[in-house]
């Protein structure tokens, strides 16, 4: 019987489990969408969710123990200073996880993990060509 047991062990030792799984969160509050296989996403979503509400605490015994984790400065300021502020409102489920196809190489269920509410940044229409009349005319 499983009870009161948590987590996935994804076929790693424990200090291979929690790099994979800081990488993942670093990966996802750095770029805000992600590609892995879903049990890594269902792992690592609930220390994603986990290191945005530190960042939305605010103080600096969060801000501690976000770093503590993360282990970079850069994201830390981005999660404290950018996303706590986008999840102010929001009461937890900042993370969606949406499967989408299989890895060709060995057939793994892959998904995009991404946060609720990024921004989309739009891509300008693209310019039509003009097509230029042929010239006629010997090659020389």
């Amino acid at each position: 019987m499983r009870h009161r047991i948590s987590g996935r062990k994804l076929r790693r030792t424990s200090s291979h489990r929690l790099a994979l799984l800081r990488n993942l969160v670093r990966a996802l509050l750095l770029h805000e969408r992600i590609e892995t296989t879903v049990a890594k996403a269902k792992e690592a979503r609930h220390y994603a969710e986990r290191m945005i509400t530190l960042g939305k605490a605010g103080d600096i015994v969060s801000r501690r123990m976000a770093f503590k984790f993360l282990e970079d400065k850069n994201i830390t300021k981005k999660l404290f200073d950018t996303l706590a502020g986008r999840y102010k409102t929001r009461q937890g489920g900042y993370t969606r996880i949406i499967k989408f196809r299989r890895r060709a190489g060995d057939g793994a269920s892959l998904a995009l993990m991404e946060l609720v509410d990024r921004p989309i940044k739009k891509k300008p229409p693209a310019k039509k060509k003009k097509k230029e009349p042929a010239q006629s005319g010997e090659k020389t």
